[in-house]
């Protein structure tokens, strides 16, 4: 088998040396990443996406992606690496569908974003996506699996590698971060112009 980084026992270890093994070109190891990981990863693009044939393609975009990226993993847990990778590609395939969609001829769009997709958009580019990203990454990750995914405790202690009650703490802890960071201005908010 791989070798495993200390034989940790949640997988992180093997994770680590498939992903390796895939940037050196090695198609067996990306066979076994795919088999750990393509059941959590389809179960999780089916939640947010109801066409099956939309599903099966990303799922296989993201491994080719991975087949070509595996080198740019920089640590972490590789579920959560993989994770980012398909939800891009989703987004990416339903704004094709999308342009598909449209109507040509009155050059106005007839789509009206969901309540879910306006809130996705505002926790990745508004002010609660900068309180995210101003909050420590393990207590942001466990937010976006928690509340962004709908993951329960033990989906996502199984995603991020970590133990159910950890997912709980970080959670609370998550919580209680991102009201502070919502409480403060970002780093960039300074007023512009100068005195007067």
């Amino acid at each position: 088998m791989y070798e495993d980084d200390g034989d940790r026992a949640d997988g992180r270890g093997e994770d680590a040396a498939l992903l390796r093994a895939v940037a050196r070109g090695d198609a067996v190891a990306l066979g076994t990443l795919y088999d750990r990981h393509a059941g959590w990863l389809h179960a999780r693009l089916s939640r947010r996406c109801p066409d099956a044939e939309t599903v099966r393609e990303v799922l296989q975009d993201t491994f080719v992606a991975v087949w070509r990226s595996a080198g740019t993993h920089r640590g972490g847990p590789a579920g959560g690496w993989l994770w980012v990778i398909a939800a891009r590609r989703l987004v990416d395939a339903q704004r094709a569908a999308a342009r598909l969609d449209r109507p040509a001829d009155t050059g106005w769009s007839t789509t009206v974003p969901s309540t879910e997709e306006r809130v996705l958009a505002g926790l990745e580019y508004g002010d609660v996506g900068d309180a995210l990203d101003r909050i420590p990454p393990e207590l942001g990750e466990v937010l976006r699996a928690t509340v962004v995914d709908g993951l329960t405790t033990r989906e996502t202690a199984r995603l991020l590698g970590i133990p159910e009650g950890t997912v709980k703490t970080r959670a609370m802890r998550a919580r209680r971060e991102l009201r502070a960071a919502l409480a403060r201005p970002a780093p960039n908010d300074a007023p512009l112009g100068g005195t007067a």
